[in-house]
C-alpha cells in the first residue's frame, strides 16, 4: 500500500490557509462572535459557583475545586512574553483550564501565524509528506493543542508534558537511535484524540449559558507531542496548561537520550512559574518498563527574571487573540474541576451506585450518558439491557478501584481512569470515572470501546470498503484488502474474531511484530519509511478529512464550515449516526462484549496504565458475566484474536487479546487474575 502521494496533503492543508487571515487580535475583532470584546482585565463570564468538594467516604478523595482567576491566566502570560523576549522568539501562548477552556491566547507581535507539522519519517528518514507530514496550520491551534495535552495527560498523581507526550507515542520506546527494534510507545496513537471533529468532546461556545465552560473541550490538533506545553498546579492541584508556539516547527523529539536546549519550552517553564507542577508527581518520577519519562528539557535555573506584569506587555508586546472556535479574544477565568460547570462532577446515588464515581454533565445538572439499554435491536437478538449495562460498569469500576496505579505517584496509588460502554452501533451506554483520572482519557475510553466493537463487527469490512476516499491522499478500502492479505484470511474483518484494542494495535504498527526492525508494516500503517506520529496509517486517514475541514474553518475565521460533531466517513446506521463517531484508538484498554457468542458491544477503559486498563475491561467484563448468571461476557475463547496466526515466511507470529499486570491489587497478593477466564 502506497499512501505517500507526495506533496498531496500539503497541497490539501495548503488550500484552507492561504490566501486567508488565519487570525484576529482582539483589537481586530474577528472570529465567529458578533459581541464586542470586553477589556482584558473584565471579570470572567459567569458560571454555575462551584461547591466545595463532596466527602465520598469512599476509596477515593476528589480533588479541591481550584480554578485559575484572571489575574493568574495574566501572570501566565506575562511570565512568558518575559522569557520569549529574552530569547527574542516572539510566540502564541495559550492557556486553558482542566477541562480544555481556552482561557485566552496572547499573540507577540512578529509571531507566526503558521506553523508546518515535522516531516521527519521513521527511524532517521526526513522527507514525509504523508497525512499531516509537511502540512501548514494555524500557530494559535498548536499552541492551544499544546496547552490541552499538558493539561489532559497529567493529574493530582501525575504531571506530563509534551515531551512526556513524544517519548510515548513514537514507534520505538524510549524513541532514540540506539533504542532501534524496541517495541512502540506505550500511549501509541494518542495523538489522535480528543480531535475536534468528536462527539463526546465540547466546543467553545461565544454566546455563554449554563453549558458554555462543559468539558472535556475538544483540540483542534488532537494531542501534541511538540515540546513547549506544560500542566498548571494551583497550591498543588491541577488547574490547566500552557502551551507556547513560536518555531514555526511542529515537532517530536527523536532522541530522548539528549538534552535540548528548547526556546518554547523554556518559555512554558518560564509561564507556569508560580504554578509549577509538584516536583514529586513529575514524569521523571515515574517509570515504564523500567525507563523514568521526561518532564522537561529545561528548568527554573534556564530562564531569566521573571516578569509578570500583563499591563506593562499588553499592547506593547502584542495583544490577546481571537481564535475561531476556541476563544474570542478576551481572558476568562478557569471553571473549577469536579464542579457542575465543569461538566465533571460527583456521580448522585440515583446515577451510579459507587459513591466514589464521576460522571459527564451539561452544565446544568443533568447526565450527559446515563446508563441505558442498546440502540441494536435490529441487529443484535438481545441487545444489553440497562440493568446489564449498569452490572458491566459497576464490576469494571470495583477493578479499577482495588488496582494499583502505573503512571502515579505516590507509589501504591490506586489507578484512576475512564470506563465507557459502548452498542454495536458504537452509541454509549454509559461512562463512568475515578474522581481524578487523567481528562485524555474520557474521549479516549470512548474510542477504545467503540473500536473493539467495530471491527469485532460483522459489518467492519463492508463499512470500510464503503469509505469514501480522497483522491491522492487517503485509501481507506485498501486497509481491508491489506489486512486481507495480510492474515490471509479472505473472510477478515467480517465479524469471525473478536478483536481487542491491542489486537487491532498489533497490526496498526510500523513493524510486525511490533518493533521487529526489518520485519513488514502492519496493515493498518504505513511503511516505516513514510510513517511519523503524523502519519500512522487507518487511524487518521479515516479522520483527516475532518480535521482538514476543521483547520479551514479556524484558518478563514469561520468563512468556511466547521468539521461536524462526528469523525470519520464510514457509513451511516441512521442519519447522522455512524460507529466511529470520534475516530479510532490503537493502543490496548478494551474488550468486545458477547452474548453467546453474538456480539453484543464494547467496553474501552483509559488512565492509569495500558495493562490496568486491559485488566479493568476485561476483568470487569467477565465479573458481571458472572454476577449476571452467565448471561453475557468476553468473547469466547476460540474466537478471540490471538487465534490468528500471522505467516511471516520464517515464522509465525500470534497476535494479543489482552495483557494483565502480574500482581495487580492493593487488597491482596493475587496473581495472574486474568489467566483462564
Amino acid at each position: 500500500m502506497q499512501l505517500g502521494r507526495r506533496d498531496s496533503s500539503r497541497r490539501l492543508l495548503g488550500l484552507v490557509v492561504a490566501g486567508v487571515c488565519v487570525l484576529s487580535t482582539a483589537a481586530c475583532g474577528g472570529g465567529d462572535d458578533s459581541s464586542t470584546p470586553t477589556p482584558a482585565s473584565a471579570p470572567p463570564v459567569a458560571g454555575p459557583a462551584p461547591a466545595p468538594a463532596p466527602p465520598t467516604g469512599g476509596l477515593f478523595t476528589p480533588p479541591p475545586q481550584v480554578a485559575l482567576t484572571v489575574n493568574d491566566v495574566q501572570q501566565v502570560i506575562a511570565q512568558a512574553v518575559g522569557e520569549a523576549q529574552a530569547r527574542g522568539l516572539a510566540s502564541d501562548i495559550a492557556v486553558v483550564d482542566r477541562v480544555g477552556n481556552v482561557l485566552a491566547v496572547f499573540s507577540m507581535t512578529g509571531a507566526p501565524t503558521e506553523t508546518r507539522f515535522s516531516s521527519v519519517t521513521g527511524d532517521g528518514g526526513n522527507d514525509g509528506d504523508t497525512a499531516l507530514q509537511g502540512a501548514m496550520v494555524p500557530n494559535a491551534a498548536a499552541a492551544i493543542a499544546k496547552a490541552i495535552t499538558g493539561a489532559y495527560l497529567s493529574s493530582g498523581g501525575n504531571a506530563f508534558t509534551t515531551r512526556t507526550a513524544s517519548q510515548i507515542i513514537q514507534q520505538h520506546f524510549p524513541p532514540a537511535p540506539t533504542t532501534v527494534g524496541l517495541e512502540s510507545g506505550p500511549l501509541f496513537g494518542v495523538q489522535f484524540s480528543q480531535l475536534p471533529c468528536s462527539d463526546l468532546s465540547q466546543r467553545f461556545l461565544p454566546s455563554g449559558g449554563v453549558s458554555a465552560f462543559i468539558g472535556p473541550k475538544r483540540s483542534p490538533l488532537g494531542l501534541s507531542a511538540d515540546p513547549g506545553g506544560l500542566p498548571l498546579y494551583k497550591n498543588g492541584v491541577l488547574v490547566g496548561g500552557v502551551g507556547i508556539m513560536g518555531d514555526g516547527d511542529y515537532g517530536f523529539d527523536t532522541n530522548i537520550l539528549n538534552v535540548d536546549q528548547d526556546d518554547e519550552e523554556a518559555i512554558a517553564i518560564a509561564a507556569t512559574q508560580g504554578f509549577a507542577a509538584p516536583t514529586t508527581i513529575r514524569a521523571n518520577q515515574i517509570t515504564v518498563d523500567g525507563t523514568s519519562l521526561r518532564f522537561s528539557d529545561i528548568d527554573a535555573d534556564d530562564i531569566g527574571p521573571v516578569q509578570n506584569n500583563f499591563a506593562a506587555i499588553n499592547g506593547t508586546q502584542g495583544a490577546l487573540l481571537s481564535v475561531t472556535g476556541y476563544t474570542n479574544g478576551t481572558i476568562i477565568a478557569g471553571t473549577a474541576y469536579g464542579s457542575e460547570a465543569s461538566g465533571i462532577r460527583a456521580a448522585t446515588s440515583g446515577e451510579f451506585g459507587n459513591s466514589d464515581a464521576f460522571i459527564l454533565t451539561d452544565g446544568a445538572g443533568n447526565n450527559r450518558f446515563p446508563i441505558r439499554g442498546g440502540t441494536d435491536g435490529g441487529a443484535v437478538a438481545q441487545p444489553i439491557t440497562a440493568a446489564e449495562a449498569r452490572a458491566i460498569l459497576e464490576e469494571a469500576f470495583a477493578v479499577l478501584s482495588r488496582a494499583r496505579a502505573q503512571i502515579r505517584r505516590p507509589l501504591d496509588s490506586r489507578m484512576q481512569a475512564t470506563i465507557s460502554l459502548v452498542d454495536t452501533n458504537g452509541q454509549i451506554l454509559g461512562i463512568v470515572r475515578s474522581p481524578d483520572g487523567p481528562i485524555f482519557g474520557t474521549d479516549v475510553s470512548l474510542q477504545k470501546a467503540r473500536t473493539a466493537a467495530f471491527f469485532s463487527n460483522a459489518v467492519a469490512g463492508d463499512e470500510l470498503l464503503a469509505t469514501p476516499s480522497v483522491p491522492n491522499v487517503t485509501d481507506i478500502p485498501s486497509y481491508v484488502t491489506n489486512t486481507r492479505a495480510f492474515l490471509g484470511d479472505p473472510q477478515a474483518l467480517t465479524g469471525t474474531f473478536a478483536f481487542a484494542d491491542r489486537s487491532g494495535g498489533n497490526l496498526s504498527r510500523p513493524f510486525f511484530p511490533d518493533g521487529e526492525v526489518g520485519r513488514p508494516n502492519g496493515p493498518f500503517s504505513v511503511p516505516i519509511d513514510q510513517f511519523s506520529p503524523f502519519a500512522v496509517g487507518l487511524q487518521v486517514d479515516l479522520v483527516l478529512p475532518n480535521l482538514v475541514q476543521h483547520l479551514g474553518f479556524v484558518a478563514s475565521n469561520g468563512a468556511s464550515a466547521d468539521t461536524p460533531q462526528r469523525c470519520t466517513q464510514v457509513p451511516e446506521f441512521s442519519p447522522g449516526q455512524n460507529r466511529l463517531q470520534n475516530g479510532i484508538q490503537i493502543f490496548p484498554g478494551s474488550v468486545p462484549i458477547y452474548r453467546n457468542g453474538q456480539l453484543i458491544g464494547g467496553i474501552g477503559v483509559s488512565g492509569d496504565g495500558i495493562d490496568q486498563d486491559d485488566m479493568v475491561s476485561f476483568l470487569g467484563l467477565n465479573n458481571a458475566g458472572v454476577r449476571l448468571g452467565g448471561a453475557l461476557g468476553n468473547a469466547p475463547p476460540d474466537i478471540r484474536a490471538d487465534r490468528i496466526e500471522v505467516d511471516l515466511g520464517n515464522t509465525r507470529v500470534r497476535l494479543r487479546y489482552v495483557n494483565c499486570p502480574f500482581a495487580p491489587f492493593l487488597d491482596t497478593a493475587e496473581q495472574n487474575v486474568c489467566e483462564g477466564l
